[in-house]
């Protein structure tokens, strides 16, 4: 087997991870605070992550010169995952995760005024396509619906800050100390506002949020293996399948069938995403010197 096509399977495995975690928070959230969520589902990631780390290169990978960093970044995914959670009780499932794709648009103009990147021409146009996408899918409605929409877009905004971190950040931080920590920190927040949210868990409520835990984390070791085995280009595209397992999760579960404009929005949102990776790479391509 090819690394490249290694990489492609570890992407997709990580994929199906995040939209079974997603599912199980949607499923959960019908009853509990998306903070009793978040405190459960980062208290069973945090000790696995710690594992994989060990097995990784040690413990040390975890110290860090930089703590302020990893509380901001901490802080960011608390939000991140406060409105997704919260997003997926409003919305049907495929819908919210279309919504979500709009998060690397949002890191591509963002990283303009944050890291004094360039957008070229051809990028804008592709994150103007997909954009429009999104306003195909939300199309606002109901007040329910409206809140569902914004909430997820909120949750859009944090993720693509949090991947802008990353960038920025992530050269000098190791993988594991940034992925700890940013895990650490809305354990922490969730623990401090648990007693205030609290309901007793049914007892196939526990085995969802110990399923969540290690479905996330689980996430997290196969993408992060997929880029390791795959250039970037060639597998960060298959992060879309997450639309398939969002429609085949959201219809075997709850019934729910998206309309015909989620798959329009959806399309959209997808294409000026290929476009953009298809762009970036021909762009590494030029610039790599040649001997």
């Amino acid at each position: 087997m090819s690394p490249s096509l290694k990489g492609i399977l570890f992407m997709c495995a990580g994929v199906l991870c995040l939209a079974i975690g997603d599912a199980i928070a949607k499923w959960l959230g019908e009853v509990h605070s998306p903070l009793q969520i978040i405190f459960f589902r980062t208290l069973v990631s945090l000790p696995l992550i710690a594992l994989l780390a060990h097995y990784g290169g040690g413990l040390r990978k975890l110290r860090t010169r930089r703590p302020f960093v990893h509380l901001v970044r901490g802080l960011i995914y608390a939000g991140t995952m406060v409105c997704f959670v919260f997003g997926l009780t409003l919305l049907p499932l495929a819908e919210a995760t279309a919504i979500a794709f709009v998060a690397p648009l949002f890191v591509t103009l963002l990283s303009v005024p944050l890291l004094g990147e360039r957008i070229d021409p051809p990028v804008l146009a592709a994150s103007l396509f997909g954009f429009a996408g999104v306003l195909i899918v939300v199309r606002p409605g109901g007040d329910a619906f409206q809140l569902g929409s914004l909430v997820l877009i909120g949750a859009a905004l944090f993720y693509a800050l949090m991947m802008i971190t990353a960038r920025r950040y992530g050269t000098t931080e190791s993988l594991w100390a940034m992925v700890f920590y940013m895990t650490l920190v809305p354990m922490v927040l969730a623990a401090v506002a648990l007693p205030w949210v609290w309901q007793m868990p049914q007892p196939w409520h526990w085995l969802g949020f110990f399923g969540a835990g290690v479905v996330g984390v689980g996430a997290t070791a196969c993408i992060t293996m997929a880029f390791r085995f795959a250039p970037a280009a060639i597998a960060a595209p298959f992060d879309y399948t997450a639309m398939l397992w969002a429609v085949l999760l959201g219809w075997w579960f709850w019934g729910e069938m998206p309309d015909v404009w989620v798959f329009v929005g959806s399309a959209l949102i997808i294409g000026s995403g290929l476009a953009i990776a298809y762009h970036d790479r021909r762009t590494t391509l030029k610039r790599r010197p040649t001997s």
